[in-house]
């Protein structure tokens, strides 16, 4: 494994996840959470600190590990393809069950549960491919 890669992959999944979520979450669709109800979402001034961050950085790495383990297993012809495949996998094994339990199991609203998964589903495939684009074979 190539630490410093790794290292550099992660930093771009994090700045990647930062913006894209600012421009999706944080403005685009932001009125998904103004779906009653609204009283499950901590209070926020702004966007979310540091530890936030951190913590991201830190699931990152663990996302970039896995795909490193993974990667010669994956279908494709290119190194492109098959970290969009790792993205969609990463999906449907992680986002999809975590969806539907939140649905089953939470007071959120199912519009947000509708939201999160759409986005997941736009997300997770471009993190392969950035993953992919720089970590290499």
């Amino acid at each position: 494994m190539k630490i410093g890669k790794m290292l550099i992959t992660a930093v771009a999944l994090s700045l990647f996840g930062a913006v894209f979520a600012g421009l999706t979450c944080g403005w685009l669709f932001n009125w998904v959470y103004k779906l009653e109800p609204t009283n499950v979402w901590k209070p926020m001034q702004g966007p979310p600190g540091m530890e936030f961050h951190v913590g991201a950085f830190l699931l990152n790495i663990v996302l970039v590990v896995v795909y490193v383990l993974l990667r010669k297993g994956l279908p494709g012809n290119n190194r492109l393809a098959k970290g969009f495949v790792f993205g969609l996998c990463v999906w449907a094994v992680g986002i999809l069950p975590g969806m539907f339990a939140t649905y089953y199991f939470m007071t959120v609203a199912a519009g947000v549960v509708v939201y999160w998964t759409v986005l997941g589903l736009v997300e997770a495939p471009l993190k392969g491919l950035i993953i992919a684009a720089i970590y290499g074979d």
